[in-house]
């Protein structure tokens, strides 16, 4: 008995002597979770103390200013882009303006309406008296291709430079996509309330006043526009004296 009396108080002494050492193994691991707690609040107590609450809530609402004002910065840029893309851009139905002087090369206009800027404006090197020539005598199926390049995978159809023209399927030299400068805004302008017709129009006068180049033959009308695809576009001219049928197509396409 006093064998197991002795290992009894023993084992009670191994028992608390095991739940003694775990407590001290626990004991370093609170003490430092309670210490790193205390130096994060003396931190922070030390920030607010710094800058202090007010500070600390203007420099949010700056921020916070700052973050609106660059939203708003970009939506504004790009509500102006697509104003100018769409005062740019063209619909299903455009104003199609033929134009030249006698002695001169086709231009082609096309607006969205007579008050606007022309999206696509080229010069042939055909001649306008050719080309009326070619109109009385039928049907003109003028097509302009361009060329497929790998950098110009951004660049609308509208917006090529250059090109190849047939004319009822005969090669009739290269066009040329111009900008709309004062002399063929003049010419628009003064066609501007015609929806649909062909005339003669008075030379237009250079900077001193005087008449260059003679008279100008003119042909307006409205034109039906087709997009195939990014690389493919037709205009049809729509004319009610010829029962549906377009008296001038042009086809553009980039090969």
């Amino acid at each position: 008995m006093a064998k197991s009396s002795q290992d009894l108080s023993s084992k009670r002494h191994f028992h608390w002597s095991n739940k003694v050492s775990n407590e001290d193994e626990e004991v370093p691991t609170f003490s430092t979770s309670k210490a790193s707690g205390e130096e994060k609040k003396e931190k922070d107590a030390k920030v607010q103390a710094s800058t202090g609450p007010a500070s600390v809530a203007a420099t949010r609402k700056k921020l916070q200013a700052i973050a609106v004002s660059r939203w708003r910065s970009v939506l504004t840029t790009l509500g102006k882009n697509r104003a100018h893309l769409a005062a740019q851009g063209l619909g299903p139905r455009v104003i199609g303006t033929l134009f030249g002087y006698r002695r001169g090369h086709v231009h082609f206009a096309f607006q969205r309406d007579p008050n606007s800027q022309p999206a696509f404006m080229i010069e042939l090197a055909t001649p306008i008296s050719g080309l009326v020539r070619e109109m009385a005598s039928g049907l003109v199926r003028i097509a302009l291709e361009c060329d497929r390049e790998e950098e110009k995978k951004a660049m609308r159809l509208l917006e090529e430079p250059l090109w190849r023209t047939y004319c009822n399927g005969k090669k009739s030299g290269f066009a040329t996509r111009r900008e709309c400068g004062p002399r063929e805004w003049k010419v628009l302008k003064a066609v501007q309330p015609i929806s649909m017709g062909a005339g003669v129009l008075p030379g237009c006068g250079n900077e001193d006043g005087a008449e260059t180049e003679g008279e100008i033959m003119y042909m307006r009308a409205k034109f039906e526009r087709v997009v195939g695809s990014r690389d493919s576009e037709a205009f049809y001219m729509m004319n009610p004296d010829s029962h549906g049928a377009p008296e001038l197509s042009i086809y553009l396409l980039r090969v």
